[in-house]
Order: structure tokens, then C-alpha cells, then sequence
């Protein structure tokens, strides 16, 4: 009975160390490690208020100009005014055309770095990512012990009993 429980234990064993190989994990641990190293500086408190305060002091504002601007360059009385300034304004119009939508589309980037500094500080604080696989890998090279330990045991312990004919 106790060697049919074995073979379950040994199933497990070798599914902790195949798995892990075979959903790449070795390579996807060590680009979440990289990852996590890249967004470090980007990620310090002071760097995710600085690149706030840049969105919310020069690139908002820049956006309420770029409006203005661009409603004035298309207003026909202010083009008779720029005229003699449309030549070097004209390759900056389709810039200042796109400052609102960047905006829009950076808001959430902004939002979510602020909302993540701590969680980022918590993740960064793990164990390298790169020793995730062994967290697999080590119990199942155990579990592969202790099974084949018990099954080869076990093995050399069944005798077999056989009937002799005794003389009658």
C-alpha cells in the first residue's frame, strides 16, 4: 500500500522540475529581474514626484499654449497678423496639434507610476526573480528522493515466499 502512495510523490517531484523548463521560466525570471532593475531609478520616489511635477508644471500648461496657438494660427484676423511669422510657426503647428492627446495618453502613465511607488519598493524587495525557479526545482529534486528512496526500499524488502514440498 505505502509503495502505491510513492508513485503520486514522485509524479509531483518530476513535474516541479520538467514544468518550470518547460513554461521557460529560467529566461522569464531573468527579464522580470532585468525589468525590476531597469524601472529602479525611474521608480524612487523623487524621481516618480519629479516626473510628475513635469507633466503637472511645464506639459499641462504647455497644453493650454499649444490650444490657444493653434486656435489663433486658424483664426483668418490672427493669420494676417502671423504672416510674417508663419514661416518658421508652420513646422511647429502639427507639433502643438498633438500636446493635448500626449497629454491625455500620459495621464494614466503619471497616475500609475505615483499610485505604484510602494508596491514597486515591495516587488524590488523579493529575492532576485532569477531564484524562482529553484523554489520548484529544489523541492521537487526532494520529493524525487524521498520516493525513490522509499520505492527502492521497499523493492529490496519484498520476499518472496515460496512453497516447498515436504516429504511425506
Amino acid at each position: 500500500m505505502a509503495r502505491k502512495m510513492l508513485w503520486p510523490v514522485l509524479v509531483i517531484g518530476i513535474l516541479l522540475i520538467v514544468m518550470p523548463f518547460a513554461f521557460s521560466m529560467p529566461s522569464r525570471t531573468a527579464a522580470g529581474d532585468r525589468m525590476m532593475s531597469d524601472f529602479h531609478p525611474l521608480m524612487q520616489p523623487a524621481s516618480v514626484q519629479k516626473t510628475a511635477n513635469y507633466y503637472n508644471t511645464v506639459f499641462k500648461p504647455l497644453g493650454i499654449v499649444a490650444t490657444q496657438f493653434t486656435k489663433a494660427a486658424s483664426d483668418p484676423q490672427m493669420q494676417t497678423q502671423l504672416k510674417p511669422l508663419m514661416p518658421m510657426l508652420q513646422p511647429v503647428l502639427p507639433v502643438f496639434a498633438q500636446v493635448n492627446p500626449g497629454l491625455d495618453w500620459y495621464k494614466p502613465l503619471v497616475s500609475t507610476m505615483q499610485a505604484n511607488v510602494a508596491d514597486y519598493k515591495s516587488v524590488n524587495e523579493l529575492p532576485s526573480f532569477k531564484l524562482f525557479t529553484w523554489f520548484f526545482v529544489i523541492p521537487g529534486i526532494l520529493l524525487i528522493l524521498i520516493s525513490g528512496f522509499g520505492l527502492w526500499e521497499e523493492r529490496e524488502h519484498v520476499h518472496v515466499r515460496r512453497a516447498h514440498p515436504t516429504p511425506a
